[in-house]
């Protein structure tokens, strides 16, 4: 093989350019096809990341703990308590960047005008501005203080459907300990913007001010866990669930099935359009090959008199195309490279925010280099260039010397 290369890359190399004009064209179709896909493939994963990081830096968290069946049935029957020793151990993984326990029931909010449902959440200030972005999405008046604060903070589309606003006083009511209903009234001391799932259907208050409403003592009801390298996600959702074999411990993956399906779908996109790419491609470079064999019916004819064989002719025309397909993803490479470094600091969409926020998307995207995306996809593009040119290698390997010289003449 080594003598094979040594004799035919020489050559191959040589016969790729006896028509310049026409190889550079396929290495322009080549190379810019594969940087497209590079760099649709770096902005899918940004906006990927983005929509997903947002999404969980919310509330989601990457994983949460609750107790058995709450998911199904949200209510005051199916608390949990604070976590135990070994629970809180398991909490101490370095994987675990923070952690939060929450109190959320199902409720309803009642202004002077109008009686919309809800879910209360009672918080820790001090652990929710680590782990969840809503606290620096005040946009009106405060954050809540402390467990004990009563106030309420609303978001800005709840609080423009109750007709309510900051300073005004709504009453939060649901279902206490005794099965009755619990109604107080608490002063609504910020407004958050998000995103409008969010504004429309939860209502802040303190956690120890909310069991306080509801007759509980320390119960909660989700434990929200940062894990920042999703790498170590599953890893260190089953270290806890060991920590706690009574309670469910699930990931972000299990929590919002429709995220998970948008960032599947992400991250497969770029094959559809891989497809559509190569297949341009693929006309550019069969077509650049049998015309090359056309072109070269006598020369080749000449090669099989003088002793070629048509093996020999089928390794020599594949090498020519796998130096064209190797150069334009060279090429692609290279633009795909220069094209994420100038967009390095972002991508600004704020002009479209309204449409980002539906998306739940930050309104700077930041593309990102994929190393492992750019070598399988220069190795798709490569091994599919040379399959595609088989078959005008073929044709070429199987042209008679003598037809190929009454051919030409």
């Amino acid at each position: 093989m080594i003598s094979f290369l040594k004799t035919f890359a020489p050559l191959a190399w040589r016969n790729l350019w006896r028509n310049a004009r026409r190889t550079v064209i396929t290495l322009i179709v080549v190379s810019v096809g594969f940087w497209s896909v590079l760099i649709f493939n770096a902005f899918l994963n940004a906006w990927s990341e983005s929509g997903k990081q947002t999404t969980l830096s919310v509330l989601i968290g990457e994983a949460q703990i609750h107790a058995p069946g709450y998911m199904d049935d949200p209510n005051i029957e199916l608390l949990m308590p604070p976590p135990d020793p070994a629970l809180r151990a398991a909490l101490d993984d370095p994987a675990i960047s923070h952690w939060a326990s929450r109190l959320i029931v199902p409720g309803v909010v009642q202004s002077e005008y109008k009686t919309l449902p809800v879910s209360i959440l009672g918080v820790d200030p001090k652990d929710e501005m680590i782990v969840s972005s809503l606290p620096a999405q005040v946009v009106e008046g405060r954050y809540l203080a402390s467990q004990t604060d009563a106030g309420v903070v609303l978001g800005e589309s709840l609080a423009e459907r109750l007709e309510t606003g900051l300073g005004r006083r709504v009453i939060l009511m649901s279902q206490n300990t005794s099965g009755a209903l619990s109604e107080q009234s608490f002063d609504v001391v910020g407004i958050f913007d998000s995103d409008k799932g969010t504004e429309d259907f939860y209502a802040f208050t303190g956690r120890k001010a909310a069991q306080d409403f509801l007759g509980l003592k320390d119960e909660i009801a989700e434990i929200v866990l940062r894990i920042p390298d999703e790498k170590l996600l599953d890893q260190t959702v089953a270290t806890v669930q060991k920590a706690a074999p009574d309670l469910e411990v699930k990931s972000w993956h299990s929590l919002s099935l429709m995220l998970a399906a948008s960032d599947t779908f992400m991250k497969s996109f770029v094959f559809v359009w891989l497809g559509v790419v190569f297949s341009i491609m693929a006309i550019g470079i069969v077509n650049t090959q049998l015309m090359a064999v056309f072109e070269r019916t006598h020369e080749i004819g000449l090669l099989r008199a003088l002793g070629m064989k048509p093996r020999q002719v089928l390794w020599m025309i594949t090498l020519e195309s796998a130096f064209m397909v190797g150069l334009g993803v060279l090429l692609g490479l290279a633009l795909g490279a220069l094209s994420i470094f100038a967009t390095y600091d972002g991508i600004d969409l704020s002009a479209f925010s309204e449409g980002m926020e539906m998306i739940q998307a930050a309104d700077i995207l930041y593309p990102d280099y994929d190393l492992k995306g750019f070598a399988i996809f220069s190795g798709i593009i490569w091994i599919l260039g040379i399959l595609v040119a088989i078959w005008p290698a073929r044709r070429a390997a199987r042209l008679s010397p003598v037809e190929a010289m009454r051919y030409a003449s």
